[in-house]
């Protein structure tokens, strides 16, 4: 028998479609990447926090721990409790008597006060320990997750690569880009997003990157907002549902507006003049486009 016909090659055609449906899916996964990235920061933080909490007790048990055996001991070389000196119940002195008493039951109270710190910050010392377990537990389940979500992206990267190689479209773009200049009609704090956007034009597209040599789509709208002192969440979704009660209509975008598309798996910048800039994917660089030619199933949009 003859040797089997081997696979024809894509079309160009068949290659964008590809390329086009493996960017809708890498958006997903790389928004999944960066939810999972978030929290396992936020779970590695509330860790360090407990555990430095931890460490700082244990001093404070440590130090307590050594004045109750002090006490201990000093009680032990009396032979007495401090209430029951001789010197004290001894005397033929009712006044001297009486002063003795105040000053043995001074420090009996002491005593029992360092006793009682120590008790109560012996048992919050578990407390903090037992938090801190829990929190390290949550961290290490959380650092899986993102490495799990960033060997999917890996994947999808390099697949993403060979088509463009083959397509002869991969840009790799400069990090050290200073961009262009914005002239459109953005005023107030858009004008301020739409300036730091534009200057990041011709940057990589970087998954999981907020710059400053590379960004994802919900990295760029992130950083640009920040230039105008508003603190936006990480991923496109926490975006999303951040703006919640910022909703804007469609037909009534202003410069500055975010545009969330493909099931909210990505999220541009309304530059104004019908037009948007944005990271896209990989093997492009921070551009700006006219949303009529955007080619994504658009959402929704808000106002920060």
């Amino acid at each position: 028998m003859g040797a089997a016909l081997a696979d024809p090659k894509p079309t160009i055609a068949q290659a964008k479609a590809k390329l086009e449906k493996l960017n809708d899916r890498a958006d997903k996964v790389v928004d999944r990447y960066n939810t999972a990235t978030e929290r396992y920061k936020k779970a590695k933080s509330t860790y360090t926090k407990l555990d430095t909490s931890y460490k700082r007790k244990l001093a404070t048990v440590a130090d307590l721990r050594t004045q109750v055996v002090g006490m201990a001991v000093d009680s032990y070389k009396l032979g007495e409790d401090l209430t029951s000196w001789p010197g004290i119940f001894g005397s033929n002195d009712p006044q001297g008597r009486l002063a003795g008493l105040a000053v043995a039951g001074q420090l009996a109270q002491e005593r029992l006060q360092k006793l009682a710190a120590f008790d109560r910050e012996n048992r919050g010392l578990k407390i903090e320990r037992d938090k801190a377990q829990k929190a390290l537990k949550e961290a290490d389940k959380e650092r899986d997750a993102v490495q799990k979500e960033r060997a999917e992206v890996l994947k999808l990267i390099a697949q993403q690569k060979k088509l463009l190689d083959r397509l002869g479209a991969y840009n790799p773009g400069n990090p050290n880009s200073t961009g262009l200049k914005y002239t459109g009609p953005a005023s107030g704090s858009a004008a301020a997003v739409l300036r730091f956007a534009y200057a990041q034009i011709g940057k990589p597209y970087v998954f999981g990157g907020t710059g400053p040599g590379g960004y994802d789509c919900s990295g760029l709208t992130q950083a640009a907002w920040a230039a105008a002192g508003v603190r936006l969440p990480r991923t496109t979704w926490q975006q999303w549902a951040w703006g919640a009660n910022r909703r804007v209509s469609l037909d009534d975008l202003q410069p500055g507006d975010l545009i969330f598309s493909e099931g909210l798996g990505h999220v541009s910048i309304y530059a104004g003049n019908g037009q948007i800039v944005h990271a896209p994917q990989t093997g492009d660089v921070v551009k700006v486009v006219k949303l009529s030619a955007y080619g994504r199933r658009l959402v929704g949009a808000i106002r920060p």
